[in-house]
């Protein structure tokens, strides 16, 4: 598949890039790209809730009332679940929600995620660029140009650049990574990415190995 390559001001270069068919040609693996997005959203969170249980409460352990004849339940001491201010019962409690899964399917998902992207022609590729210094202004001036304001894009460099990173930084629906960061969800998350030439090459290496 060939794409022309841009500059950061919409215009033909003149040139193009064939993409790789083995990365952004292949069948998408619909099954393998849930599995990797369900590991990146659960990598997200905290595994932080907790609440507590009897054994955890302060409070007198004495038996509030005898066992039968109350005429209600068997509810034994203050920290009992039934009462007001009592334990919660089964609550959450602190763990890793964090999933493995195996370099291979993790590498096929993101193949999948990308020829995604290549049959929606939701792949632009543009020079490689540098901003003088951060502004947000020239990089909204960029997504004009390119036809991607307003849109949810993922900008991928083939290294790190701060002043391209500081100058989207503001912009709600931008987002800069560089091509060794790239995950399945990113990649399906947004509507278009726009590749920086050199990170063609980065993608290349890490998921042809």
């Amino acid at each position: 598949m060939e794409v022309s390559v841009l500059n950061i001001n919409g215009q033909e270069t003149g040139r193009k890039v064939t993409l790789n068919e083995a990365i952004f040609g292949i069948e998408p693996n619909v099954h393998v790209i849930y599995l990797d997005v369900k590991r990146y959203l659960a990598g997200q969170r905290q595994g932080t809730a907790k609440t507590k249980e009897r054994s955890e409460r302060s409070g007198s352990t004495r038996k509030l009332g005898r066992q039968k004849g109350g005429g209600g339940a068997r509810r034994g001491d203050i920290n009992s679940p039934v009462l007001v201010g009592g334990a919660r019962v089964f609550g959450p409690q602190p763990r890793d929600y964090s999933i493995k899964l195996n370099k291979k399917v993790k590498v096929l998902a993101r193949k999948s995620a990308l020829s995604y992207k290549a049959q929606e022609n939701a792949i632009i590729v543009v020079d490689d660029f540098d901003l003088a210094s951060p502004k947000t202004k020239d990089f909204i001036n960029i997504a004009k140009n390119l036809k991607v304001d307003g849109k949810k894009t993922l900008v991928v460099l083939p290294e790190v650049n701060k002043n391209v990173y500081l100058s989207a930084r503001n912009i709600q629906k931008a987002e800069v990574m560089t091509a060794n960061a790239i995950n399945t969800y990113k990649i399906l998350n947004a509507d278009v990415l726009v590749m920086a030439e050199g990170s063609l090459k980065t993608i290349d290496n890490i998921l042809n190995k």
